[in-house]
Order: C-alpha cells, then structure tokens, then sequence
C-alpha cells in the first residue's frame, strides 16, 4: 500500500474520532473504533496491505532516541511497551510522527504529553494496531487466518533490525535525557 493512501486512512480515522484522536488513555476511545470502520469498508486485500504498511511505519520509529523519549514520557519502557508506543504514536497522525521520529523532543510539546507530566491521566502507546486490522478483517471475511498468512507472506523476505537505529544512551542517565531530550526532560525531570 502506498504510503499516503496508509496516512489518508489513518488521517480518516482521526477525524472520525475527533477531538479526542490523541489520548488513548480513557475507556471509550473512540479512535480504535473509527480506524476499525475505516479498514472494514476496504477490500480484505487491502486491509492486509495496511497490515504490512503498519509493520514498516512502527518500524521506521525503531529509534534509540525515540525508545528514550518514551522511557522518560512513561517512566520506564521495554520491548513491549516501546512496541506499544510507536502503535500509538503512528495513530498521532503523519506529522506529529515523522515530526518525533526525527526528533523525539518535540513530543514535549503534545497536549497528552503535557497533562502526563503532571501526573494526569493520558496515554501515547496503543496496545496494538493488529486489533482494529484484524477485527475489520474479520468483518469482511469472518475470519484473520488468511490475514496473518497474507502479512507473513508479505514481510517474510524483510531483515527486522537487530537492534534500534541511532545514538543510544543511558536512559536513566539524566544529564544524557537534559542534553539529548532538554524539553521532556524539563517535563520529567525537573
């Protein structure tokens, strides 16, 4: 799937859920949902398509820097929770994403982001963008079987990186977070 047509689903979504496209933390987010709406009136072919398209946006975000950010945007983030955060973070829209993956510092400047620091409620990270794609598939076809076999076919042949791209650092360090992320490590830190 061509990239714009995957952001233009995503962008659709984010209307559909409106003012509230940002924080995956409340119990009714309604984001989810919308992107389950949008993939559900697609062909199931494309929706494998989006499939595979999502698995190459989440892993163009796997960044040290990035992983950083969101160490010090959650208080801690592993494997599975930085897999969680840029699931999420693709669901922030073309801009805010490309924007973070070039500079993770400019999440400093997100509303969710903002309201975490002071200990209110929010969420970046999505649990995964597999459970919309799938369940839209499942509306088309009655079942994921052929979805999951559709993307392992699709992304068989491609090397997954060994290890996140760019400088990494000590994210406990927090001299290396105020040089690094100066802005989330003022939200943070300080």
């Amino acid at each position: 799937m061509d990239i714009n047509e995957w952001w233009g689903l995503v962008e659709r979504a984010r209307e559909a859920a409106g003012d509230r496209a940002d924080d995956r933390d409340p119990p009714d987010d309604p984001l989810p949902g919308a992107l389950t709406d949008v993939l559900a009136a697609l062909e199931p072919e494309r929706i494998a398509a989006f499939a595979v398209t999502a698995v190459d946006v989440t892993r163009s975000a796997y960044r040290w820097p990035l992983w950083n950010a969101a160490y010090l945007i959650e208080g801690g983030c592993g494997d599975d929770g930085f897999m969680d955060f840029r699931d999420g973070l693709a669901l922030l829209g073309r801009e805010t994403f490309t924007r973070a993956v070039a500079d993770p510092d400019t999440l400093a400047a997100l509303p969710v982001v903002i309201r975490m620091s002071q200990g209110e409620s929010g969420w970046i990270g999505y649990e995964s963008l597999n459970t919309p794609i799938a369940e839209a598939y499942r509306r088309r076809r009655g079942e994921t079987a052929s979805l999951d076999a559709a993307v392992e076919a699709a992304l068989r042949d491609r090397i997954r990186p060994a290890d996140p791209a760019g400088e990494s650092w000590d994210a406990e360090d927090a001299d290396a977070a105020h040089r690094h992320l100066p802005r989330l490590a003022a939200l943070f830190q300080d």
